[in-house]
């Protein structure tokens, strides 16, 4: 059931309605007002829009990023299991 949540972000109030928790929500708010006060402060832009953008798109690189390493683990994990498999075949046919 999506509940309304309140969070400030740049100053700003916004209701949130979300099926996640108030903490999660919280959580996300706290996160993405932490990334935009980042770009402001490093002087990237004055501008608030411009400065969510921005946000955004170190955002986006890191989840392409993470998505990248998770799928390197996700094939490392399934060669590993894949020569186990083979091993322990291999060692009860014996």
């Amino acid at each position: 059931m999506k509940q309304s949540v309140r969070v400030t972000i740049l100053g700003q109030d916004f209701s949130i309605r979300s099926t996640r928790s108030v903490e999660e929500v919280q959580k996300v708010a706290a996160y993405v007002d932490a990334r935009i006060a980042e770009v402001l402060a490093a002087g990237a832009t004055a501008d608030t829009l411009g400065a969510t953008v921005l946000a955004l798109m170190n955002v986006a690189g890191l989840y392409f990023e993470t998505q990248r390493e998770l799928e390197q683990a996700q094939s490392t994990i399934s060669q590993s299991l894949q020569t186990l498999d083979e091993k322990l075949s291999s060692a009860l046919s014996e």
